[in-house]
């Protein structure tokens, strides 16, 4: 399926040729070493899954492989042993803030400490670890690379701390991954190329516009449009009811997008996870539970009771089955601001078209992925009716612009009855032990939920959402003297997030981005 990654060159183009000249993508772990990555995420050899597909090999992959195949069946191997002789893991990236630092202090103190710079001069061959010309923020704790939909989040905290040359750091390393690979793969991993993240690229252009100006739309116009075409590939061979990678066609020739994975195997960075889920859903074929699971991560939702079929399960998940709600949102703002970028270079029939894509997204959404019981929400296209699963994902057609009057009403009361918590808004009205549900909220989706709801007149409501999630920041960093990526925010006690596949990370990009906003916003005298 993916054989063109043993091939596929990444060449820099004139501007970042000192920084990423001359490198070709290896494959991803799982091709790189076969049954001996098979034998130590399945052996439990780490105990995170992602530390070995993040390890350094010694020497070349080959000659390990050969090297396992020779001493495999030796009386007395040690996998662990073989494993720490020919690899080096990564390095820990733990840190110890000074004492006695506000919050808005130990903000501007992390910046520095979870900025990289890794090119070709820096990264080791064969890693796992995609090079980039410019310096860019990691979420931190066990995520050692940038992401996707991290990156935008983490930029609204970088911008109000004056960092507008990592913003535009950052938005040169997502262009040349554009250019390059096709697409913003997930992470800068080549575990994560067969897959993107929610498409905030559009929001991230806005974003550095807003200081730097209109050229900003016009310099990754570009950009903008590959990746419009990235998301929309096989659309135009689509035929009713049909789907083909992230596009849908419903029976009314409505196209829509979805979340989906070039891949359908487990996961390089959870693959006993993976494999173990697969063997729940003994009734489906494993590489349909892959491809859902992979397509889940891409959504950023990993994991949510937003895939289940019975909104509990995991081993129930049909992600392709399903049109999102976030995705299309951001959908109509990347066609929307296109048709800027198309306006700032005076290409008159680029802003019809564009205008034109993004009024018939927006009926598409009202239509499609609109909730009679009063809210914005994910519609099953293979089952033909709407999910009825609640989320913080109703916010995003405000956030976007996308909403009608009337229904962001609606959305607004729906929030404040169901959603909305004593620490913030909750992810969803179902608590199933994975990290996208109740009682956990996350600092992005509280962003978003803010800013949509002040678009359309509910500061009221914005207001109480932002300041409720700052009060558990505080709280938790208060005690524990860090952000983390999650927060309980009902229950017994607000305080660090639980659930998913990996303990509790701290660092962490995006909430110390949208922290400093509402800091700002809510709280300016901190």
């Amino acid at each position: 399926m993916l054989g063109v990654w043993l091939f596929l060159s990444i060449a820099a183009s004139a501007a970042h040729a000192d920084a990423t000249s001359g490198y070709v993508l290896p494959p991803p772990p799982s091709e790189l070493y076969g049954d001996l990555f098979v034998a130590v995420q399945t052996q439990g050899v780490y105990p995170d899954q992602k530390t070995f597909v993040d390890a350094t090999p010694n020497i070349d992959p080959a000659q390990i492989l050969q090297d396992y195949h020779t001493q495999m069946s030796t009386p007395g191997f040690d996998l662990k042993a073989f494993v720490a002789q020919y690899f080096t893991p990564p390095t820990d990236q733990s840190i110890t803030p000074p004492p006695g630092q506000s919050l808005r202090d130990h903000i501007d103190w992390l910046w520095p400490q979870l900025t990289r710079l890794t090119t070709t001069a820096n990264v080791p061959q064969n890693s796992s670890l995609i090079p980039l010309p410019n310096s860019y923020v990691v979420p931190g704790g066990r995520f050692r690379e940038g992401y996707y939909w991290d990156t935008y989040f983490t930029m609204l905290g970088l911008q109000e701390a004056g960092r507008e040359d990592l913003v535009d750091d950052m938005l040169d390393n997502f262009a040349y991954l554009i250019d390059t690979i096709g697409h913003i793969p997930n992470g800068n991993r080549t575990y994560y190329v067969s897959r993107s993240q929610p498409p905030f690229f559009s929001y991230m252009v806005e974003l550095a516009a807003q200081k730097e100006g209109g050229r900003v739309y016009q310099k990754y116009l570009p950009q903008l449009r590959r990746e419009h075409e990235y998301w929309m590939k096989g659309a135009r061979s689509l035929q009713p009811g049909e789907a083909k990678r992230n596009v849908v066609m419903l029976p009314d020739r409505t196209v829509l997008n979805r979340y989906w994975d070039e891949r359908d195997t487990p996961r390089d960075e959870s693959y006993l996870e993976d494999v173990t889920t697969a063997k729940q859903a003994s009734s489906r074929p494993p590489n349909e539970v892959y491809r859902d699971l992979r397509a889940a991560a891409e959504s950023g939702w990993d994991f949510s009771s937003r895939w289940f079929g019975d909104n509990m399960t995991l081993a129930t998940i049909r992600t392709t089955s399903i049109i999102p709600v976030d995705l299309n949102s951001l959908m109509f703002h990347l066609e929307t601001t296109i048709a800027i970028g198309c306006g700032e270079v005076r290409d008159f029939g680029c802003v019809g078209e564009y205008i034109g894509r993004a009024a018939k997204r927006a009926i598409a959404i009202n239509k499609y992925l609109w909730n009679d019981n009063g809210y914005y929400g994910d519609y099953d296209w293979r089952l033909g009716k709407p999910r009825n699963n609640p989320s913080a994902a109703m916010l995003y057609p405000l956030f976007a612009g996308a909403a009608w009057p009337d229904r962001a009403q609606k959305t607004a009361n729906t929030v404040a009855t169901t959603l909305l918590k004593p620490g913030g808004l909750t992810t969803t009205t179902f608590n199933t032990s994975q990290q996208w549900d109740a009682p956990n909220g996350w600092a992005p989706l509280h962003w978003i939920a803010v800013q949509g709801l002040k678009r359309y007149g509910r500061g009221d409501l914005a207001r109480p959402i932002g300041t409720r999630f700052l009060a558990d920041v505080n709280n938790v960093y208060s005690k524990q003297q860090k952000l983390v990526e999650k927060y309980v925010v009902e229950g017994e006690g607000t305080g660090g997030g639980g659930g998913g596949e990996y303990p509790l990370q701290d660092g962490f990009g995006w909430t110390n981005g949208v922290t400093l906003k509402f800091l700002d916003l809510y709280a300016p005298g901190q």
